[in-house]
């Protein structure tokens, strides 16, 4: 459909903005898409126009240039110009002065004049002529400069955007949020993007001929950009190097107000309002005319805060689409062929085949009559509409046609291999079931390689055939799976002996995706032939499989647990004798503290009300670990309050923080959170300090908040700060929409729940150190057992009773081993149940184990190995919430390497 013509001043600023729609057609809050088909007469003249001279190569974008031409041109001759500044988005509600209708000359030939400031042109009335490779511009007769010249780049020609919508009396403005330079005429809305080649009208995307861009802080636009969208009739004068525009065919269809005219028109009489096809609605009013028969709407068509709104089931009615509504979602429904579009009450969200979308406004309940957006329907079915301001009209272009559609879900389609998945889309705007289908050009599989064209048409019951819905596809040249394939180091092994692996597979693109790995062990234990499998897949989903055979030998090289004392990977666990590990000779140690006080939050662990589930007073070193469960049936967060209980300003430093969920995995939490905790330990990332005037109150470590916690997760922090005031915590769990601090006062203070620990504790800072000559023969460090590593005493900071840290967990330990004997091998191995966590060894953070978890008691993972000669070790370690304690550190001379 072609858009009306606009008035001269309209037109050149539609020019300016290169997506318009007639004047005639606009309405601020209804018009968002209606389809533009250029005369192919007038693109070849343009593109005539292009080819004359190429612009300088030095054009450079400026990306905050493109809110708008910040240069704008002056008259060489003094006029009267009325500039339209129509910002509001509502349909207009006052009358509109009739334009005074002019006939446009077929051919412009202005001739030049000499004048004593410039060469002037005489045009015809509403003619704007731009010269080409030149700012000069006349209009009506007089001449204007352009913020920069009509240029060629890459064979197009641009405009200065701006130019033209001062011209045409356009409200020009920028969307900063959306980074495009908006042009607004009587509801009509076009949008353009800096360096794209993209644009919108009324919502439409459409293509230009060559990117936007911005020159020495203009805006610069294809012309023919304008020209297609606004329907504007011109001329190529060639020898006179001339575009000439006919503004005054726009400005008859639809009327405006010329930019620059220094004068006024006699209004002419109305003419009669012409009968449309299709729906025409009628605006603030519950008329409707469908195909000229009139029909009255449940509510008229309304405006509400710069919305258009109308009646959604007359609108469906009309049209003949199905209405339901999902008592389970509370959602109104409509569907077109296999097409859905979901609206609720007071939303401003609708899903289009299940696309979320957001709409210009919510939708809404007018004493029973569900009211929606107009533009939500016409976007998301693809209705051509215009708006007819003069007449105070909204037309809808609705052909009674069946429509067919179709897509090919295949990514990609190859000769001979891929079976082409079809899906279809028909439907009736009349509502007419669909009765036949026709097709050209389809295969199920297509056997040549190059693009094959496919035609999809389908017929109603009244026997009307729709237009026939093309695509094409390109068939590609068939892939070559990729080739599996492997070595090893040898043959035939030892028991025990270490196997080495050489991946040599191929792919004719290089795109091999997946390697899966079958029975690859890095050593075998059991004499007889050992089958390996390698399978793999490159991105088009060809897989191949290659298997090879070693035989193992009845001689041991090594044993199992003395083959992964040497060879498992730091983090991999590994199978021992657990047993032999409480009778080892403890590592003589050295045992001090520092006085850090520890706050212990993981009592009830599962909360299942809001409230208080700890509260403390603290001052000077502080530590914090939390460990809760949602139990409460909704989603929730948990906060840290900090108030100052002084008369004077108090100062918090936060040192380390490490936050671990929300998750479903209790322990994978409480790793998460210990190895976030060593990761800030090694670079202070989360030092800051605020201040707190007296009786104030604050959320800090709000890491914590950050995310809200749904039912059955749960949320693990340690961190450090300090204090030089006494400073009362609370640790709250709310609604996730709630405020902690305003809901604070009415909070209950929640009881243990007499199985998880909660506590405050000093001295939770622990440093072992031994300066003895260790790992020469095997030892161990039992941390967490009670009796060798004894539990902190505290109290409950809500009862004050008197309680002991069970397991020492939110202990820090710093174990430090001066003198390590070479060659040996130092291991984790729990003792009371499997343990996910993190240790830090010598400034590595070590995943314990790397992946899964570590079980007690016949399981260790590999920390860290000494080499040729004696070194220190310093590790720091705290028991992740969610594993189990007691735990040990091993120290095991490694055995002999043989062949």
């Amino acid at each position: 459909m072609k858009f009306k013509r606009i008035s001269i001043v309209t037109v050149l600023a539609a020019a300016q903005v290169f997506t318009m729609i007639p004047v005639s057609a606009q309405s601020s809050a209804v018009l968002e898409q209606e389809e533009v088909n250029q005369r192919s007469v007038e693109s070849e003249a343009v593109e005539a126009v292009e080819a004359v001279e190429a612009a300088p190569e030095s054009l450079n974008s400026t990306p905050e240039a493109a809110q708008a031409d910040t240069t704008a041109e002056e008259p060489v001759q003094p006029e009267e110009q009325n500039n339209e500044q129509n910002d509001d988005v509502q349909i207009q509600q006052e009358e509109t002065t009739e334009p005074q209708t002019q006939t446009p000359s077929a051919q412009t030939a202005p001739s030049a004049q000499e004048s004593a400031s410039s060469e002037v042109y005489s045009t015809e009335p509403n003619e704007l002529v731009l010269l080409m490779n030149s700012a000069d511009m006349y209009h009506n007769g007089d001449l204007y400069k352009a913020a920069q010249p009509m240029a060629v780049k890459s064979g197009v020609s641009y405009i200065s955007i701006r130019a033209m919508v001062e011209r045409a009396g356009l409200t020009l403005r920028y969307d900063n949020a959306t980074k495009e330079t908006i042009i607004l005429k009587d509801g009509n809305e076009l949008r353009f993007t800096m360096n794209s080649s993209a644009y919108k009208v009324n919502g439409e995307s459409r293509s230009m001929k060559g990117p936007a861009y911005t020159y020495k802080g203009t805006f610069m636009v294809p012309l023919t950009s304008i020209t297609a969208a606004l329907g504007i009739p011109y001329q190529v004068n060639q020898p006179e190097k001339k575009v000439i525009l006919n503004l005054a065919a726009m400005e008859n269809a639809g009327g405006g107000n010329s930019g620059g005219s220094g004068g006024s028109e006699p209004v002419q009489p109305p003419a009669p309002i012409p009968v449309e096809p299709g729906l025409v609605l009628m605006m603030n009013s519950a008329q409707m005319i469908h195909n000229g028969k009139p029909y009255t709407a449940a509510k008229p068509m309304a405006v509400k805060q710069g919305v258009s709104y109308v009646a959604i089931r007359s609108l469906v009615d009309r049209v003949g689409f199905n209405l339901r509504y999902d008592s389970s979602t509370k959602e109104t429904v409509i569907t077109r062929g296999n097409d859905e579009i979901r609206f609720k009450t007071g939303s401003s969200i609708y899903t289009v085949n299940g696309a979320r979308t957001t709409m210009k406004g919510p939708a809404y309940q007018d004493t029973g009559t569900f009211m929606v957006p107009l533009t939500s329907i016409t976007q998301a079915l693809g209705i051509p509409y215009r708006v007819d301001q003069l007449n105070k009209r909204v037309i809808l272009s609705l052909s009674t046609k069946p429509v067919a559609s179709f897509t090919v879900t295949n990514s990609e389609v190859f000769a001979g291999q891929t079976v082409v998945n079809y899906k279809t889309n028909a439907y009736s705007p009349a509502g007419l079931p669909i009765v036949n289908e026709y097709w050209e050009g389809r295969e199920d599989v297509f056997f040549e390689t190059g693009i094959h064209t496919v035609s999809y048409s389908v017929q109603d019951s009244s026997g009307e055939w729709s237009d026939p819905f093309i695509l094409n596809i390109e068939v590609v040249t068939p892939n070559d799976p990729p080739t599996a394939q492997f070595t090893t180091n040898k043959e035939q092994y030892k028991m025990g002996e270490i196997i080495t692996y050489t991946d040599q597979s191929t792919d004719d693109e290089n795109a091999i995706v997946d390697r899966d790995w079958s029975n690859n062990a890095k050593a075998f234990f059991t004499p007889g032939p050992a089958t390996i499998t390698l399978t793999v897949t490159d991105k088009h989903g060809a897989t191949d499989t290659f298997e090879k055979t070693v035989i193992i030998t009845g001689e041991t090289l090594y044993t199992r647990e003395e083959f992964y004392q040497l060879y498992a990977e730091v983090g991999e666990k590994f199978f021992i004798d657990g047993s032999k590990v409480p009778a080892m000779p403890i590592v003589p140690l050295t045992t001090t503290s520092e006085p850090r006080t520890l706050i212990r939050s993981n009592s009830p662990e599962t909360v299942n009300r809001e409230g208080v589930v700890y509260q403390e007073t603290g001052v000077g070193a502080t530590r914090f670990m939390i460990h809760h469960l949602n139990g409460t049936g909704k989603r929730v967060k948990m906060y840290v309050v900090a108030t100052n209980i002084n008369s004077t300003t108090a100062a918090l430093t936060t040192e380390y923080v490490g936050m671990g969920g929300p998750s479903e995995f209790p322990n994978a939490a409480g790793k998460l959170s210990v190895e976030r905790y060593m990761r800030s330990m090694q670079s202070s990332s989360s030092d800051h300090t605020i201040t707190l005037r007296p009786g104030e109150s604050r959320l800090i470590l709000t890491e914590i908040s950050a995310l809200p916690v749904k039912e059955r997760q749960s949320v693990s922090l340690f961190a450090d700060l300090y204090t030089d005031s006494p400073i009362r915590y609370d640790i709250v769990m709310v609604g996730e929409h709630e405020d902690p601090i305003a809901k604070l006062p009415s909070l209950p203070l929640l009881p243990a729940d007499g199985i998880h620990n909660r506590g405050t504790y000093n001295n939770s800072t622990r440093i072992l150190e031994s300066n003895e000559l260790v790992g020469l023969t095997p030892a161990r460090i039992a941390l967490g057992d009670k009796n060798l590593d004894p539990y902190l005493t505290g109290h409950d900071g809500i009862t004050g009773y008197p309680i002991s840290n069970s397991g020492n967990f939110g202990m820090v330990y710093r174990i430090q081993l001066n003198r390590v004997a070479p060659n040996t091998l130092i291991t984790f191995n729990p003792r009371g149940g499997r343990f996910m966590g993190s240790m830090m060894v010598n400034g590595n953070i070590i995943g314990v184990p790397s992946s899964s978890w570590v079980s007690a008691p016949h399981e260790s993972s590999v920390l860290f190995r000494t080499g040729d000669y004696e070194q220190s070790v310093d590790m720091w370690f705290t028991a992740a919430p969610g594993s189990s304690l007691p735990v040990s550190i091993v120290l095991s001379p490694m055995p002999e390497e043989r062949q």
